[in-house]
């Protein structure tokens, strides 16, 4: 493999994408839950203006996201930090990748599901 070509387009470089998109997008939701808490200040009735525009089955599907980024954030971090401070963390990254996404997918279809058979019970009677 030539030199500086390690991580081009295997999992590590995929992991790395992932960590800082989804920094980005819990960075991006932090920024405006700031400003949108911030608004209470300036005109409550402004405040609970956008916070009705919350109320929409949109954002309910972007709080989803907002949970599956934070976890998956948060499991990669463990992830990294074991990579760089475990002495074999490199060897078994590749490993410890596919641990993060296994764990991640239970813990999310664990938190969708109660979601989606209460959807179906409301589209399809019970």
């Amino acid at each position: 493999m030539p030199a500086g070509t390690l991580y081009r387009g295997r999992e590590g470089m995929w992991s790395w994408v992932a960590h800082r998109v989804t920094g980005v997008l819990i960075f991006f939701f932090l920024f405006v839950h700031v400003l949108d808490t911030a608004l209470v200040r300036v005109s409550p009735e402004a405040y609970d203006e956008v916070v009705a525009t919350y109320k929409t089955p949109i954002v309910a599907v972007l709080e989803y996201g907002l949970v599956a980024a934070i976890l998956f954030h948060a499991l990669n971090g463990l992830r990294v930090i074991a990579v760089d401070f475990w002495s074999r963390g490199p060897r078994y990254q590749k490993q410890m990748l596919w641990t993060v996404v296994g764990v991640w997918v239970v813990l999310m279809l664990g938190a969708v599901y109660p979601v989606l058979g209460h959807a179906a019970r409301e589209v399809f009677g019970s």
